[in-house]
């Protein structure tokens, strides 16, 4: 595909406004230039190569606990039973948690260690679903697509010469991601945790342990970046955020 086709079409795609979407809860727009069974694809083949070389813990007890309360979180929300979900938690002491297009949610036992209750389980539970409902992986994707596609057009309206084009695509990366990628990435963390935290509310779990969670990863956090280069808000705006939004719940 040349460059002008790809510009067109991503360009065509735009103009008639048949990818834009709401996300759940928060009601934002998006533009999603991907379709939802490639989407799931693409998370179905990501999660069956994970779980070849990952280890699966076989503490039956804590499985059983975190699929519990992944299956208590998806049964408040109309938009989740369209995806086959499926809970894993891998032997890691890897404080992380994530979760892939299609409804496949993976908790390391590392993260576990932070967590004193199912409350704050469901807080990081929610989160990760959150991100499946609102499709982050594919906007994220979209975004992507829409960069390429601005640095394609600017380097034929700019007529760049053809060996300079490493140098400008380079340049061109640099910023686009200092001023779109990153601060979508932290947009996104922000909607993940408003959905999710709606969600864990619905399910019966209390709200207020979540800020206890997170104020537990800020004070183990150390040697951030600064937030306008990291995917994530700080940690002083998103507890803030989350005690905010709380008090509208009822």
């Amino acid at each position: 595909m040349g460059k002008n086709t790809f510009c067109l079409i991503i360009i065509g795609l735009f103009m008639s406004g048949c990818a834009l979407s709401n996300a759940p809860v928060t009601g934002r727009t998006q533009l999603i230039l991907i379709d939802e069974a490639h989407e799931n694809a693409l998370g179905l083949s990501e999660s069956e190569a994970i779980l070849k070389n990952a280890n699966v813990s076989s503490d039956k007890v804590l499985t059983e606990k975190i699929g519990k309360i992944g299956k208590n979180i998806v049964a408040v929300s109309e938009d989740a039973q369209k995806y086959e979900w499926s809970f894993y938690l891998l032997e890691d002491d890897t404080v992380n948690a994530f979760a892939l297009p299609g409804g496949k949610v993976f908790f390391y036992t590392g993260i576990l260690k932070f967590m004193d209750n199912d409350d704050q389980i469901a807080t990081v539970m929610g989160h990760e679903i959150a991100h499946v409902l609102a499709h982050h992986g594919a906007e994220r994707m979209s975004q992507q697509m829409l960069s390429n596609a601005g640095a394609q057009i600017l380097s034929l309206a700019l007529k760049i010469p053809a060996e300079y084009q490493n140098l400008y695509s380079t340049a061109y990366g640099a910023a686009s991601n200092v001023g779109m990628i990153l601060p979508f990435s932290r947009k996104h963390e922000s909607e993940a945790d408003t959905i999710g935290i709606y969600l864990m509310y619905k399910a019966g779990y209390n709200p207020n342990e979540s800020v206890k969670f997170w104020q537990k990863m800020a004070a183990a956090s150390s040697g951030s970046s600064p937030e306008f280069l990291s995917t994530h808000p700080s940690d002083i705006k998103r507890i803030n955020d989350i005690k905010e939004y709380i008090k509208t719940l009822k």
